[in-house]
C-alpha cells in the first residue's frame, strides 16, 4: 500500500512539474497553440474569421504573477483551452515589447505603443474581436469585449462563451453570467467560481 501510495505523490509531483508554462526568451509564457502571426491586426482578424473563429488579443509582461496564474491554472484547464483553440486564433504581445504590429488602421508601431493607443495599462489583458461584416478600420470597432486582469477559470471561460456565442451583441456579461448561474442551479450544479 505504502509503494502505490508513493507512485501516486511521485506521479502528482511530477505532472505539476510538467503543467509548468514553457517561458519564452521574452520572458512570457508560451503556448503551442498561439499564432505564430506577422502582427498585422486586420489579417490575422480576417484568418480567424476564415477559419470560423474570433480573434483574441492577450497582453503580457515578463515577470507578471497574474499572467502566470492564467498560465499555470487557467491555460492547465482542458474545458479552456479546448475552447479556446475551438473558438479563437490567440496572439500574444507583450506590453512593453518593441516588435512591430499594423493596427487594424494601418498604423505601424511596437507593442508597448499599440498598448497605450488601446488603453492596454496592466496584464494580462486579454482583447477579443469579431468580424461581422466588413474587416474593420480600427480596433475600438473591431472589439467586442476585454479581460482586464486576470479572471479565475469559471469566469475566463464565461467571457469566452460570451463572446463565441455572439451573446455579446445583446447583453452585459453581468447579466450573461446571471443566466448561466441559474441555468446550472437548475441542473443542481454548484460551480467553482473562487
Amino acid at each position: 500500500m505504502k509503494q502505490i501510495a508513493r507512485a501516486f505523490a511521485f506521479l502528482i509531483v511530477f505532472a505539476g512539474v510538467s503543467l509548468a508554462a514553457e517561458l519564452g526568451d521574452d520572458g512570457l509564457h508560451k503556448q503551442p497553440w498561439f499564432l505564430d502571426s506577422f502582427l498585422e491586426m486586420q489579417d490575422d482578424l480576417a484568418e480567424a474569421a476564415a477559419e470560423g473563429k474570433d480573434l483574441l488579443i492577450l497582453f503580457e509582461q515578463a515577470g507578471c504573477p497574474y499572467c502566470r496564474e492564467l498560465h499555470e491554472v487557467n491555460f492547465a484547464r482542458n474545458e479552456i483551452v479546448s475552447f479556446l483553440t475551438e473558438h479563437y486564433v490567440v496572439v500574444q504581445l507583450d506590453m512593453f515589447g518593441a516588435r512591430e504590429v499594423v493596427d487594424f488602421d494601418g498604423e505601424a508601431l511596437e507593442e508597448r505603443a499599440l498598448a497605450v493607443k488601446w488603453g492596454v495599462n496592466f496584464t494580462p489583458m486579454t482583447l477579443m474581436f469579431s468580424l461581422d461584416g466588413d474587416v474593420p478600420q480600427n480596433a475600438r470597432a473591431a472589439e467586442a469585449f476585454r479581460l482586464p486582469g486576470y479572471l479565475k477559470p469559471f469566469h475566463y471561460l464565461s467571457s469566452l462563451e460570451f463572446v463565441a456565442t455572439d451573446a455579446y451583441q445583446n447583453q452585459h456579461f453581468q447579466r450573461f453570467l446571471q443566466a448561466k448561474f441559474e441555468h446550472l442551479a437548475e441542473q443542481g450544479v454548484d460551480p467553482d467560481v473562487w
